[in-house]
């Protein structure tokens, strides 16, 4: 981390309009980037223009997570003029990304493989789309996205590449022997594709980006932090006086079903509280992810289901309406997040969270302000924690209040999406 110490002087807050207009200038939100200290919009669709900005490809392993996390930056960036192509393996979302007036182009790419001849191929696939869309820059989310596409990117001579990191992801995490040895050649890998000239790279939380830097797999005065890809206030805001309250208080946890993402650990914890007597509804919305190699197994989900201690819900896509009527919002992830979008969902609409002390929760959680840290892997402090706001409706109320203020001063989507154009600007002035 030392050489990013080293920098911080290039390192200017960002304070959006929202916060100023409210008065909270004193201190400013911790979301930063290298570039800029917070341009207007006009400002920043100016050097838009002045960069000759005119295509971007967004490319992803679903499109699912560009509708859910990159639609705000797409909308924007076609605002300013820019053509904004999709590119991501068909999924249900897509169709969802064509109404919105995007085009997308299929890229077949099969996210659990290790086969090397369809990991090469995955490469070749990407330089296929690249050398016939011929775009201004390219945007990289999800590890293999990052990886391929940037030694796309490099091969056929795009002038500027972003990539995000948004967690450390399974490669990272898992301790198995296949693992870690696919981890040493995916370093590797980071190491040269993460410092090319013409390469940015976004992480959205300091603990990742200090992990990249102890590794040497950045260049600090090419690297920005962005925290989360924002969430949107008007979508995500406080219902009072909502629906007809439910017969026993609601614990919510909506996220997709990873064995990282402390599932087990919540159904232990909703176990504990039901022995102890404690009247309350715990919740598990989410599907498991078939593309991630520890998904939580359909046997597993039926035996939880036959035990009653959990309701488990599927798939929901209208999820403020399952936050409007919880007490609190939980995620007990036990690996490193970027910054988990169900913690900022939950706080814009003023309900108190429950996380784990990890990596890209503690950016979302102020402990004992709008929310409260566990220990990751421990069901009893858990439960613990559950139980305590359950007891003081009136604790809860201040947590929901001051996460609300703390999404309009520091994660609103907006924001963010400015501040990202901001990255593709100057990347591209940067390049020759």
């Amino acid at each position: 981390m030392e050489n990013w110490q080293k920098n911080e002087r290039a390192i200017q807050p960002i304070t959006s309009a929202r916060t100023r207009e409210q008065g909270h200038t004193s201190d400013p939100p911790r979301s930063i980037i290298l570039t800029g200290n917070g341009h207007t919009s006009a400002a920043v669709s100016e050097r838009t223009r002045s960069t000759g900005m005119r295509k971007i490809l967004l490319v992803a392993n679903t499109g699912w997570y560009l509708y859910n996390f990159r639609l705000p930056l797409a909308r924007l960036l076609r605002s300013r003029g820019v053509e904004v192509v999709m590119v991501c393996p068909d999924d249900p979302y897509v169709e969802r990304l064509r109404a919105e007036g995007f085009r997308w182009v299929h890229y077949n790419l099969d996210r659990r493989s290790l086969n090397p001849f369809k990991e090469l191929l995955g490469i070749f696939r990407l330089m296929l789309i690249y050398n016939r869309e011929r775009p201004s820059a390219v945007h990289h989310f999800t590890i293999k996205c990052v990886l391929y596409g940037s030694l796309a990117a490099k091969i056929t001579g795009i002038r500027a590449v972003v990539n995000a990191v948004t967690g450390l992801g399974y490669v990272f995490v898992d301790g198995s022997l296949s693992t870690r040895l696919i981890r040493v050649l995916v370093k590797r890998i980071y190491r040269r594709v993460l410092t090319a000239k013409r390469v940015r790279v976004v992480f959205q939380n300091p603990d990742d980006l200090q992990a990249f830097a102890d590794e040497n797999m950045i260049i600090p005065d090419q690297t920005v932090l962005i925290r989360s890809s924002g969430v949107n206030l008007q979508r995500f805001s406080p219902r009072p006086g909502a629906p007809e309250v439910p017969p026993a208080p609601i614990v919510l946890f909506a996220s997709r079903l990873i064995n990282e993402k402390g599932v087990a650990v919540l159904v232990e914890a909703a176990r504990i509280l039901k022995r102890r007597g404690v009247n309350v509804t715990v919740q598990i919305a989410g599907e498991p992810d078939k593309g991630n190699p520890s998904c939580i197994s359909e046997a597993t989900l039926e035996e939880w289901r036959r035990e009653g201690a959990v309701d488990l819900l599927g798939h929901v896509d209208a999820i403020e309406e399952l936050i409007a009527v919880a007490t609190m919002v939980v995620l007990p992830s036990y690996y490193p997040e970027g910054v988990p979008r169900i913690l900022l969902e939950a706080a814009a609409m003023g309900i108190p969270i429950v996380a784990t002390d990890v990596p890209g929760c503690r950016e979302v959680v102020d402990h004992n302000v709008n929310g409260l840290l566990v220990p990751p892997k421990d069901p009893l402090a858990l439960a613990d924690a559950i139980e305590q706001l359950l007891a003081n409706p009136e604790l809860c109320q201040k947590m929901g209040a001051a996460g609300r203020l703390k999404m309009q001063q520091e994660f609103d989507d907006q924001i963010v999406a400015q501040r990202t154009i901001e990255v593709y600007n100057t990347t591209l002035a940067y390049v020759p």
